[in-house]
């Protein structure tokens, strides 16, 4: 008898262990590790929310929203609508109210300090998120860097941070922002700014494709940790520390790039061509067509219909994408970067037309029932994807820094002082 307790009791150890380990070393690292108190997240620059699907899909709650353009915003809440995700407690901001130049003095900063104070009261981490507009730091934009609008919307955020001092920031904006030297000055002194207010910081240069996305898409992600909270680090700031990057990275991306992918064919309309042996399918525009079930989703009839040039479609091989414009993907690659402002227009890999909303959302590998509005107008549907943060990388990189928050709770700042790196990685 005593034998048969003991081994019930044994039994039952090893299902808690078990369901333990399944909560606690799940990739998605579920919100009831935190309880009830999951990080809490203001959200700047929204857009149509890409980004902070991806951090309230993975353990964070959003709690503000903030877009200055309002059919951004609308496709946002219509999104949600279709995910059955929650309002954000304190609403969303549009318009005049959402300028984030504005938010740094003022009637408007009173009111944004009263509502992260009010937040404090009941939750342990608060974090500010958010890719200011980036065409003026774009090769391919205006390249007007710090002097244009929508680089001085990065200086403001970036003030933002310093006035309101959130646990942790992330700031999200192309590549063009680190590689090119006039602008990169702008970025350093950014940065120097948020040391100033007492922010440790940690910046990488990733690719979406790194994460799963079927696109070759580059871009400068900037995380701080505020000293305050980090509490007894603040003496160690000039320590090395690490957030583990590789944990959600499921591809290298010089190995992405190194595989036998197709280059062009033939264009046929509705033809037929076999995936090629030897590279990955997750990662081409066709595995996410059929995924996101792209000729049946609520989109699917949404993509710019001209009256003239039919035949200048049909002239481009299927996977030429070497212009500047006019480029057709191949469906058994993936894509180039979903960028389809200033003319450039993508081209179906096997139909006579452009790529419709919901492919693009495919693209950006957005949940198969994420939609937008039919009334929202093709330009700003377009122009909303093509700003947005694939959906695959803010989960990763939202679950980068969870990882990191779940640690700091449960390590003595000793072994802290070991697992956050300071410097550029892997560059």
């Amino acid at each position: 008898m005593l034998a048969i307790v003991i081994e019930k009791i044994l039994m039952l150890f090893n299902c808690c262990s078990l369901l333990f380990s399944v909560i606690f070393s799940n990739e998605h690292i579920q919100s009831s590790y935190f309880m009830n108190k999951r990080p809490i997240v203001f959200s700047f620059f929204a857009g149509a929310g890409f980004l902070d699907l991806g951090f309230e899909l993975n353990g964070f709650n959003i709690v503000y929203v903030n877009e200055i353009f309002s059919p951004f915003m609308y496709a946002y809440s219509y999104a949600r609508q279709c995910l059955n995700l929650p309002i954000p407690e304190y609403g969303h901001h549009t318009g005049e109210k959402a300028d984030v130049n504005k938010l740094t003095e003022g009637q408007q900063a009173l009111e944004l300090s009263e509502l992260i104070r009010d937040c404090r009261n009941s939750n342990d981490i608060v974090g500010f998120i958010g890719g200011p507009p980036c065409p003026d730091f774009s090769v391919g934009g205006k390249n007007r860097g710090q002097e244009g609008n929508n680089g001085k919307l990065s200086a403001s955020y970036i003030e933002l941070i310093c006035q309101q001092k959130p646990d942790f920031f992330l700031f999200e904006n192309v590549k063009g922002l680190w590689k090119t030297k006039k602008h990169r000055l702008f970025f350093e002194s950014l940065k120097c700014q948020l040391r100033q207010s007492g922010y440790i910081l940690v910046e990488r240069l990733i690719n979406a494709i790194e994460y799963g996305v079927p696109q070759d898409r580059e871009r400068i992600i900037l995380i701080g940790f505020h000293v305050n909270f980090l509490k007894n680090l603040s003496r160690q700031i000039d320590n090395k520390y690490l957030l583990n990057w590789n944990k959600y990275t499921l591809y290298q991306q010089d190995k992405v790039f190194s595989y036998p992918w197709s280059l062009t064919d033939f264009f046929r309309e509705d033809s037929v061509i076999l995936c090629p042996d030897g590279i990955i399918q997750e990662l081409t525009v066709e595995h996410w067509f059929k995924k996101n079930d792209v000729f049946n989703h609520p989109n699917s009839e949404h993509y710019f219909k001209p009256r003239a040039g039919i035949a200048r479609f049909a002239s481009v091989d299927e996977g030429d994408d070497s212009k500047k414009s006019y480029k057709r993907l191949h469906r058994w690659r993936y894509s180039p970067t979903a960028c389809y402002g200033n003319n450039e227009v993508h081209l179906h890999p096997y139909k006579i037309r452009r790529i419709s909303v919901a492919e693009a959302l495919a693209i950006q590998s957005l949940p198969k029932n994420f939609a937008f509005p039919s009334s929202m107008s093709l330009t700003n549907m377009f122009k909303a994807i093509g700003n947005g943060v694939p959906y695959l990388a803010g989960k990763s990189i939202a679950l980068t820094i969870l990882e990191f928050l779940v640690k700091i709770q449960s390590f003595e700042p000793q072994s802290i002082s070991e697992k956050l790196e300071l410097t550029l990685t892997d560059l």
